[in-house]
């Protein structure tokens, strides 16, 4: 066998040193790696600080960086001093090395092994752990600026008659320092331990005694200190149980002291405190006793004591104090937990007001007419119609609307009116070509508002466009159309260079700009150039020549992205809207202060509470939440981010607010005065939506403001789930202009339904006056239904839609061919003591693959229509005509046909049957020009199906079928004429 190990019997190698010329490169090379990696850390921080400066929020960027610097070596450095005390301490109490034993004689080869290096590793397990320290520490930026720059409260917690702020601003930050402290005195134990034994200080097989005398009182007195921070717990658990979350009462996150917190629980903490004091003085002695039995013996004592007096006491109370006579003994701390959360969500002035949800139907002409009164019925569902936004307005690929279109306010002729918005953003999915340039230089923006009333529809069933075409045209006036900031506007653009930009397109070919204004960050500068190369992972930043002069980077391109980053300290709503505000489009965007440290008050958590079937299907609707888990929430930021300039303004909204003021202590001049909101902003502003969500999944428990009936749990509701689809979720709020019972005039509302717990009819209805600037908004009222009858629920009016048979046939028929049909927004009118239900109903068929208003859903009182138009379906169901919710427009649908074009109901549906297989035959053809000329043979047989029905329906019968008893004409089969069945 041949010698594998090299011995004397083969050739020796030898190993020389590499030669100059490779040690030069060797070295060479590792400077480059070190200098690589520094400016990619380099270029993270520059790309930042530049940004920051760039949207005028470079104040947010230098605070935040110089308090987690701060943290970073005071903690860092408190942590490394403690364990490196220690280590050294114990390495200089060490005793005579003498090896009696096998183990002292293991440990000696170790000793001699690490004493050349002593000082180094020592450095080393200090740095590693200040390190760490430091790191941690600097992530408590936000606790340290909410308790050095707190303010107060005004209110004082029922319990211990401390200012909400203690347990705001205070609490957590002692806390931290409580953990830090626990956390150094376990290192510096286990540091300490180590050394001793290492040098013989502690012995675990050596003859004689285990410890000496100097290690013993070493130990002792690292113990004593983490006892005594034991002891610092015990009394800051006594305050921790005001803001302590528990199950209670099917109350997941009930926060706050109950009978057995305050009667044995407190006690407990108080005589554990004194336990523990007591047990480190203890420990203290040691020092001079050298001794372990009394510590020893304490600390049992005291681990003793926290098992009864801190658990098994507490049980017994519970078991046998509490539980015999709960409600007794619960009410008191249930009508602080109460009062305390409905003070911290806003809703203490939730106004409650029973409602019979029956009306009286006798005087169906007053109701007829008390519908325009009472609510501006928006049939327009913005959740449903992008894709027709899209189809009709999109006019070049590259241009897309969100998921999701907005409802806001715009006058006409005096008088606000609901209104459907979306931006037409750019969008890089459609451009003909990609590439760097086209993505990056040449495809920047979006052009253009797209507005239409959300009351009406145009004769084929699509919006009424207020703002429409390329460029956007209307009754919105001159405002600046490019944007560049957008919601679906996700990736940067280098612009205002040599490279032009495609502007817009019209019949005269392409229209090309540059960028004026004076966003984004200036890439002349090669440092930049490169630190963004470096941090975009783009080398052609670097070098293109499509950059020079004048280019600017645009980035953090979002709404609530950069109202996130310039205010990190606040949560931000899921729903930022667009608004043309004195000729500029603006962004708003609703953001709220939150804390978790509300004493009393229940916890909820945003990310399920703000859930509903939007968000389930949207990703970009969810809340960015700060803190998941809050007790306190508070509108008290709008914001606006300009989409031409990306210029984002943070306005105080709540005044009064304490987390707010705390904020804006700890970043001066962020936050603009509320009296610098313009006129024309204020009359966007709204109500947000997530604070309703969180405020109404408060309200299903605590609309009761005494404690035995929210101890009974007879009144606790739901949200229902969304009837209009299968996601399972929450049916979101909706935006209306409507009028509560107690108003004398219609207020743009945010509306929603609840239902008691595992049923599906009505429980209450709830309201929020949403306009902002008028001195009821944000008042919350609650229509609360009658418990001894009952009112028929979204799903159930959904379930009646869908089984009534005139309408199933409808639907069916709708559904014909190719055909898909789409509810829209469930919307509920409370009218005249009775409940208006109105559902849209909209389909995609044929070729068009884009939602088209065909039917309205109406129902009060147990009467229900199925229209092709509001207007008719609120004749229908009241049995008199009314004037037109909506001024007909040319080709609104609220016109009907001539009377003398209307033939009996027989022969029109027999019109339509025949409309209707011309229709489908040119679509198996593909023929479109036959299709449409069929489809419009549809809609006239069957609008004169309609009026000949009512007027046989008004003349008893003459003319027409013969009459059933039901009043249906024997003519139809489902007692209507059949619907148009495709789009």
């Amino acid at each position: 066998m041949p010698d594998r190990g090299g011995g004397p019997s083969g050739p020796r190698i030898r190993v020389g040193r590499p030669s100059r010329r490779v040690r030069t490169l060797l070295m060479t090379l590792g400077v480059l790696a070190v200098l690589g990696m520094a400016f990619t850390m380099f270029a993270g921080f520059w790309t930042d600080w530049l940004w920051y400066r760039s949207v005028n929020y470079s104040s947010v960027f230098t605070t935040t960086l110089w308090t987690k610097i701060g943290l970073f070596f005071v903690f860092g450095v408190l942590m490394a001093l403690a364990v490196g005390f220690n280590i050294w301490l114990a390495h200089r109490l060490r005793p005579p090395l003498s090896a009696m034993s096998m183990e002292q004689q293991n440990l000696d080869r170790y000793r001699m092994s690490i004493a050349p290096y002593k000082k180094w590793l020592l450095l080393g397990i200090t740095a590693l752990v200040g390190l760490i320290a430091g790191a941690s520490a600097s992530g408590q930026w936000r606790t340290w600026l909410m308790w050095v720059n707190g303010v107060s409260f005004g209110q004082k917690d029922p319990q211990f008659n401390l200012d909400v702020s203690f347990y705001a601003f205070d609490l957590p930050w002692y806390r931290f320092l409580l953990g830090f402290g626990f956390a150094a005195a376990i290192l510096s134990v286990i540091a300490a331990a180590l050394t001793h034994y290492l040098y013989g200080g502690l012995r675990v097989t050596s003859p004689g005694a285990r410890a000496t005398a100097a290690a013993t009182g070493h130990l002792s007195v690292l113990i004593g200190v983490f006892v005594a921070l034991k002891a610092v717990a015990y009394w800051l658990d006594r305050y921790g149980l005001a803001v302590k979350s528990s199950d209670f009462r099917a109350t997941d996150n009930w926060t706050g002291l109950r009978y057995v917190d305050a009667n044995a629980y407190l006690p407990a903490k108080t005589i554990l405190f004194c336990i523990a004091v007591i047990c480190a003085l203890l420990f203290f002695a040691t020092i001079w006793r050298r001794t372990w039995q009394l510590p020893v013996i304490g600390f049992g004592l005291m681990v003793l004591s926290a098992i009864l007096i801190g658990g098994l006491y507490p049980a017994i109370v519970q078991k046998f104090q509490v539980q015999p006579n709960e409600q007794a003994k619960e009410a008191p701390y249930v009508e602080k937990n109460l009062e305390a959360t409905r003070q911290a969500y806003g809703i203490d002035g939730t106004k409650v007001t029973d409602y019979s949800g029956t009306g009286n139907t006798e005087d169906k002409t007053k109701l007829r007419d008390d519908v325009g009164s009472t609510a501006s019925i928006r049939i327009m569902d913005p959740n449903i119609v992008s894709p027709t936004f899209q189809q009709l307005q999109q006019i070049r690929n590259y241009y897309a609307f969100p998921e999701n279109l907005d409802v806001d306010r715009y006058a006409k002729d005096g008088k606000d009116q609901d209104t459907v918005i979306g931006l037409r953003e750019i969008n890089l999915a459609g451009i003909p070509k990609k590439n760097w340039i086209n993505n990056h230089f040449r495809y920047t923006h979006g052009y253009g508002v797209v507005a239409a009333k959300g009351t009406s529809a145009d004769a084929q069933g699509r919006p009424n466009f207020t703002e429409s075409d390329l460029p956007s045209k209307g009754d919105l006036g001159t405002y600046e159309q490019r944007v560049y900031y957008g919601e679906k506007t996700t990736t940067y653009s280098i612009v205002g260079g040599p490279q032009k930009e495609i502007d817009y397109s019209d019949d005269n070919g392409e229209k090309t700009t540059s960028y004026k204004g004076d966003s984004g960050v200036n890439l002349s500068n090669p440092v930049n150039r490169a630190a963004y190369a470096v941090a975009f992972g783009e080398p052609q930043i670097l070098y293109s020549g499509a950059i020079g002069d004048g280019s600017r980077i645009l980035y953090n391109r979002t709404p609530k992205e950069r109202v996130e980053a310039v205010a990190p300290w606040l949560t931000i709503d899921g729903d930022a809207y667009p608004a043309v505000v004195n000729g500029q489009i603006q962004w708003i965007v609703d953001a709220y202060t939150t804390t978790n440290g509300y004493p009393y008050s229940s916890r909820t958590t945003l990310g399920d509470t703000t859930a509903d079937s939007l968000t389930a299907t949207n990703d970009n609707r969810a809340v960015v939440a700060q803190q998941n888990q809050v007790n306190y929430i508070r509108n008290s930021v709008k914001a606006t981010v300009d989409a031409y300039t990306g210029e984002v303004k943070l306005y105080q909204w709540d005044t009064k607010d304490p987390v707010l003021k705390t904020w804006m202590k700890a970043f001066p001049s962020t936050v603009e005065p509320k009296s610098d909101i313009s006129k024309d902003l204020m009359d966007h502003l709204r109500y947000p939506q997530d604070l309703f969500k969180v405020q109404r999944e408060l309200l299903t428990r605590y609309h009761v403001k005494d404690a035995t009936t929210f101890l009974s749990g007879s009144e606790v509701w739901q949200v229902p789930d969304d009837p209009t689809n299968r996601s399972g979720s929450a049916v979101p709020p909706y935006y209306l202009s409507m009028k509560m019972p107690d108003q004398k005039a219609q207020a743009f509302s945010l509306t929603t339904t609840f239902t008691p717990t595992g049923r599906d009819n009505l429980s209450a209805f709830m309201a929020v006056d949403a306009e902002a600037g008028t001195s009821d908004y944000g008042k919350i009222r609650i229509l609360k239904l009658p418990t001894n009858t009952t009112v028929n629920g979204p799903k159930q009016v959904q379930s009646q839609f869908n089984s009534q048979e005139d309408i199933a046939e409808s639907i069916r028929l709708l559904r014909g061919g190719d055909s898909e049909v789409e509810y829209g927004n469930l919307l509920t009118v409370p009218l005249d003591g009775g409940l208006l239900y109105v559902e849209p109903v909209y389909v995609r068929g044929g070729g068009l693959k884009y939602p088209l208003l065909r039917k309205v859903l109406v129902t009060y009182g147990g009467q229900t229509a199925f229209e092709n138009t509001i207007d008719e379906a609120l004749n229908k169901v009241f049995g008199a005509d009314g004037p037109a919710t909506e001024p007909p427009d040319e080709g609104d649908t609220t016109t009907p046909p001539p009377a003398s074009d209307n033939p009996t109901v027989q022969q029109a549906l027999e019109d339509a049957q025949k409309a209707f297989d011309a229709g489908q035959e040119a679509l198996k053809k593909n023929d479109w020009e036959a299709y449409g000329k069929a489809q419009k043979d549809l809609e006239d047989a069957l609008r004169r199906a309609e009026d000949a029905q009512a007027a046989e329906s008004r003349a008893g019968g003459a003319g027409g079928g013969e009459s059933k008893p039901d009043g249906k004409p024997s003519g139809s089969p489902s007692g209507s004429p059949s619907p148009k069945p495709s789009s």
